[in-house]
């Protein structure tokens, strides 16, 4: 007769893991960035592809980038961004419940890198960490988990990270994808309010897409079906937008700043000339970044706040879209109550 289980023993309160006082909503209580040191302007790029310049400034919108060095690592530079993030927010890493990393581009394929972020900002053992891989999505994807948490009373404090080498990834002699993507990261420090400030979200995808953009294993380069893809980012981001704004229960009239995934500047002009938005609302920072993935919302939003287009209690929609297909978008009440 095989054995009984042991009786798992009864736990008292005290012993349990004591749970968040269950909040509302959540804020953004801390932004930072970081990129590499590298400026990588169009020169090289169009003498290698055989191209002008001024082809990749129209086609893309792009004049320079940032591309990290062989011996710079992603989960380094989202430390960066994260460490920048805290500072600004208030508080240390011991005080973070979770790190959540949104990247496409890790250094390995496993491990992750998010426990590596949390240790490399002396966040102590045993704190949640999770990579999320939603591509240009990320970090649209990984504020709505953040959120969840916060709001289910599971975390208090959530550290996002939006980290992308996409230089690694990307053929340098494919005319569609080399002048377009760039390495880079941004971060928030979500906490949580009585008083609901970010979403709701929305979110979606169409993975019968899927062959337009991908990076295979075996090439480890990322392919991309250009038009195709165009045409689809500007009918998802355009959805995302007015989705978001239904949910939230805002006119777009009402949104003092767009900040959308910063693709390609033609996208950006084309979401815009759809919805009629006025473009000094749009925010616009692929000029100097490029394409730099799930870090490209972060990086756009501290562009806008260092040139005096983010101030405290503005109304700012966010929205993306990425590879597999996915995409969504949220509505947020920046800064702090």
């Amino acid at each position: 007769m095989s054995a009984r289980p042991a009786a798992i023993p009864a736990t008292t309160p005290e012993e349990q893991q004591p749970q968040q006082r269950l909040r509302l909503g959540a804020e953004i209580a801390g932004l930072g960035v970081a990129v590499p040191e590298t400026v990588v302007a169009n020169a090289p790029i169009a003498a290698r592809l055989g191209i002008e310049e001024s082809w990749i400034v129209q086609r893309t919108g792009i004049d320079e980038r940032r591309f990290a060095g062989p011996g710079e690592r992603l989960f380094e530079l989202a430390a960066s961004a994260g460490e920048r993030a805290l500072a600004a927010a208030g508080i240390g890493a011991a005080d973070v419940d979770l790190v959540l990393v949104a990247t496409t581009s890790n250094d390995e394929l496993m491990p992750g890198a998010s426990p590596r972020v949390a240790a490399e900002l002396g966040a102590p053992a045993g704190t949640a960490a999770i990579d999320l891989n939603s591509a240009c999505t990320g970090f649209i994807a990984g504020m709505a988990l953040a959120c969840g948490q916060i709001e289910s009373g599971m975390a208090a404090n959530v550290l996002l990270v939006g980290a992308d080498l996409m230089s690694r990834i990307t053929d340098p002699d494919d005319r569609g994808t080399a002048a377009v993507f760039a390495d880079g990261a941004g971060a928030v420090v979500l906490q949580g309010t009585d008083d609901g400030r970010i979403g709701p979200f929305v979110l979606g995808s169409d993975g019968a897409q899927a062959g337009l953009i991908y990076t295979p294993r075996e090439t480890g380069l990322t392919v991309m079906q250009g038009h195709d893809t165009f045409r689809h980012a500007v009918d998802r981001m355009v959805e995302a937008t007015t989705g978001a704004a239904a949910a939230a229960d805002v006119s777009l009239d009402a949104v003092d700043l767009f900040v959308y995934h910063q693709a390609n500047a033609r996208i950006l002009r084309s979401v815009g000339e759809r919805l009629q938005l006025p473009s000094d609302r749009v925010a616009n920072s692929i000029h100097h970044f490029g394409n730099t993935s799930a870090a490209s919302i972060p990086l756009a939003l501290e562009d806008a706040r260092l040139a005096g287009n983010l101030e405290p209690g503005a109304t700012v929609l966010l929205a993306a879209f990425g590879a597999g297909f996915t995409w969504g978008g949220t509505v947020i009440e920046w800064g702090r109550a």
